[in-house]
C-alpha cells in the first residue's frame, strides 16, 4: 500500500486520487481555524509560494477533533483561510484524523508514523499535558496529537517525516528542500 492508493474529498465533495500528486513532495497537515497554531498558515503559505514551482504541494485537512477548534463547514473554513491568511494550496473537506471515523488516509499515516515528542520549551510542556489528558498512552502510538501536525511525503510517495505543531518551521523547510 502507498499514499497513492488513497482518495480524498475536496471541499466541494469530489473524490481526488492522491496519485494525482505523484512526483511531488507533499506536506499533509491537519488544521484548525481557532487554534494557537493557526498562524502557521502564514508560514505554510510562504513555503508554498517559495517551492510550489519546484514540486511542493501542501494538502490541508481541517479537523475539529482537538478542542473543537475548527468550527464551521468547509465553505466557512475555506473563506476564513483564504481571507485571513491568503492560502492558495489545496484545502480538503473537514475530516477526522484519529479514531474509528478517521479517513483511510489518516489511518494509514498514523499507523506508519511515530510520535517523537513535542520538543522542549513552554509550548512543548503544555502540549505534553494536553496530549496526556486526551490519551494516557500518547507517547507510544502514532495518533495525531493536535492541530497542525505535518506529515511529509517524498516524490516517490514514501513517508519522509513527521513534524509536530511545536516543531520549528525552519526544520520543516529544511526537510522539504532536502526532498525537492
Amino acid at each position: 500500500m502507498s499514499i497513492y492508493d488513497f482518495s480524498v474529498k475536496t471541499q466541494e465533495g469530489k473524490e481526488v486520487s492522491l496519485a494525482d500528486y505523484k512526483g511531488k513532495v507533499l506536506i499533509i497537515v491537519n488544521t484548525a481555524t481557532c487554534c494557537g497554531f493557526t498562524p502557521q498558515y502564514d508560514e505554510l503559505q510562504d513555503l508554498y509560494d517559495e517551492h510550489q514551482k519546484d514540486g511542493l504541494e501542501i494538502l490541508d485537512f481541517p479537523c475539529n477533533q482537538f478542542g473543537n477548534q475548527a468550527p464551521g463547514d468547509d465553505e466557512e473554513i475555506h473563506s476564513f483561510c483564504t481571507g485571513r491568511y491568503g492560502i492558495t494550496f489545496p484545502q480538503f473537506s473537514k475530516v477526522d484524523v484519529n479514531g474509528e471515523n478517521a479517513i483511510p488516509l489518516y489511518k494509514y499515516l498514523t499507523a506508519n508514523t511515530t510520535f517523537n515528542g513535542f520538543g522542549k520549551g513552554v509550548k512543548a510542556v503544555s502540549m505534553n499535558t494536553v496530549a496526556k489528558a486526551m490519551d494516557k498512552d500518547y507517547k507510544n502510538n502514532g495518533n495525531i496529537k493536535w492541530n497542525f501536525t505535518k506529515i511529509i511525503i517524498d516524490k516517490k510517495g514514501n513517508i519522509a517525516g513527521r513534524f509536530e505543531p511545536t516543531e520549528s518551521m525552519d526544520d520543516l523547510k529544511k526537510k522539504v528542500e532536502e526532498l525537492l
